[in-house]
């Protein structure tokens, strides 16, 4: 008998989203993307994790902290930031606790939402604000195995003709984890699981062991897998590979996923939405952007009903029975599995779950998480981490995937369409200037070093997909277009200064204040590889 195995990876990714001065209140509905998956996500996953490791419930997930959700997290300016945010939150809880005062339902709820985020204030200050240093805690434990990606949110097939671009996406993010954690990974995150041949060869170069690619990319290579995507296979080089299911990502976000259960809360009647703007000031004013304040009422009814409360205990109820259909609905896949591969000790299934979509539709999607360690824990099916199911590596089957991708329907189209197409035509020019800048300026120091550099950060900003993502999917599209003109008019900044052999050191010292990511970026990383 085949031992059963679900693979969970959590993916949590973070566009650069740093601003302060009179621009904290600016963007203010952007920062605020940013604080809410603090609050949202990030504290009550790592309770999760404290509440299972308390009650004794095996569990076992991948997760990728992206370098830039990490640079921002432990960013001290970004922590005060979001310490004074979350005060503020509970200060809009206390009027909205006296605003249904004479209403005991939406009062309750009110209190729920109040102690959620006081919850969160607590917890971030037990954590010393260092939450990147608790998930590797996990780590450390064997809990949790944190997986390396890409400098910025890269589509790499879109840079497949320029390698130096690949390496340098690829040398920046092992770079950043060891700096964030202090050791090499065995996985590789590909952002939106991009792949096109030839990738497999960067991340060996770089003593990665695996990485995930899309069941399309998988199951259409050019010599089909003979154990399909129920057994990681390797490269030409011998990089092992896993296959995601993709199919869950409908059972958890589509139209009939578990996600749009009519028992939890929705998230789009949050009061900031909901009141009059007299009604939320002095947090929004007149004019301004409207962002969630987290506290809503309603739950995702179809139909309009004369009690449409949300109620804490039914949600609750609904986030176990749906862990429990899924953890089934996996281990009877993984039964068939086990029919059709009766030579095969362990068949296991790869699952992969966005943290940003879960936020942005799921109200209660981190408990949902838990609720599958624990339902898990009462079937003959265990999570486990990918790399402790690799094995002897240099035994899998060899095979040669096809080009692929997590994002739109399986291809990435949906980062190159009628809205943002404009983009990539600036942005590979600016790597290809990269590259012949870091040729031409081999060993230089000081002002000159310092403005390479500051362009390797700008470019790597500017490839960042999520921006041409936001685009797409209309979300805070003037927001992405301005962030990426603005890397992109500060590259060419550059481009035109090292070419005039002229720098303004107060405009230098001005960006490397704004943008302080990566400060230990070197340019060379651009070099071409011979």
């Amino acid at each position: 008998m085949a031992d059963k195995r679900i693979v969970l990876i959590l993916n949590a990714g973070q566009e650069y989203i740093r601003h302060t001065g009179d621009d904290e209140r600016k963007y203010a509905a952007q920062l605020n993307r940013l604080f809410e998956a603090v609050t949202d996500t990030y504290i009550p996953l790592l309770n999760a994790f404290e509440s299972l490791e308390r009650d004794g419930i095996p569990f076992k997930v991948g997760l990728v902290l992206s370098p830039v959700l990490c640079n921002l997290l432990e960013d001290p300016v970004v922590q005060k930031q979001y310490s004074e945010w979350i005060e503020r939150r509970l200060e809009i809880g206390k009027r909205e606790i006296e605003r249904n005062a004479s209403v005991p339902a939406r009062l309750e709820i009110a209190k729920l939402c109040f102690e959620k985020n006081q919850e969160a204030a607590i917890s971030y200050a037990k954590y010393n604000q260092k939450i990147i240093r608790k998930f590797y805690e996990f780590q450390k434990k064997g809990f949790v195995e944190i997986l390396a990606t890409c400098g910025t949110d890269i589509f790499l097939p879109q840079y497949s003709d320029i390698p130096e671009v690949m390496s340098a996406q690829v040398e920046t993010g092992l770079y950043a984890y060891k700096a964030s954690f202090g050791e090499v990974p065995d996985g590789f995150w590909l952002p939106e699981m991009g792949y096109y041949p030839g990738i497999e060869k960067i991340l060996k170069a770089y003593g990665m062991n695996y990485t995930v690619l899309d069941s399309r990319s998988f199951l259409f290579s050019e010599n089909e897998p003979e154990k399909g995507i129920f057994y990681p296979a390797r490269f030409e080089n011998s990089l092992a590979v896993f296959a995601r299911d993709s199919r869950c990502d409908a059972e958890i976000f589509g139209e009939d996923g578990f996600a749009s259960g009519k028992a939890y809360l929705d998230i789009n009647k949050d009061i900031g939405f909901e009141l009059p703007a007299e009604e939320l000031e002095p947090f929004v004013t007149k004019g301004e952007p409207r962002y969630s304040f987290g506290y809503a009422y309603c739950k995702k009814e179809a139909s309009v009903a004369k009690e449409n409360t949300y109620s804490y205990s039914d949600a609750a109820a609904h986030c176990m029975a749906d862990a429990e259909t899924f953890v089934s609905r996996r281990e009877t896949v993984l039964k068939e599995a086990e029919k059709l591969l009766p030579d095969t000790d362990v068949v296991s299934l790869v699952v992969t779950v966005s943290l940003n979509k879960l936020r942005n539709v799921w109200n209660e999607g981190i408990y949902w998480i838990e609720c599958l360690f624990r339902a898990a824990a009462q079937k003959k099916v265990q999570f486990e981490c990918a790399r402790n199911l690799l094995g002897n590596q240099y035994q899998l089957q060899r095979i040669r995937p096809y080009y692929g991708s997590s994002s739109g329907v399986g291809y990435g189209e949906d980062l190159l369409s009628s809205k943002n197409n404009w983009m990539i035509r600036y942005v590979r020019k600016a790597s290809r200037r990269m590259v012949d800048l870091s040729e031409r300026f081999p060993a230089d120091t000081g002002l000159k070093a310092r403005l390479l550099n500051l362009g390797a950060k700008e470019l790597m900003l500017a490839q960042s997909c999520g921006w041409a993502k936001m685009i797409h999917n209309n979300d805070f599209p003037e927001y992405a277009r301005m962030r990426f003109n603005r890397s992109i008019n500060d590259f060419t900044a550059v481009f035109d200064a090292l070419g005039s052999n002229t720098v303004s050191t107060e405009w230098l010292t001005k960006l490397e204040n704004e943008h302080q990511i990566f400060p230990w970026m070197n340019y060379r990383i651009f070099n071409r590889k011979r």
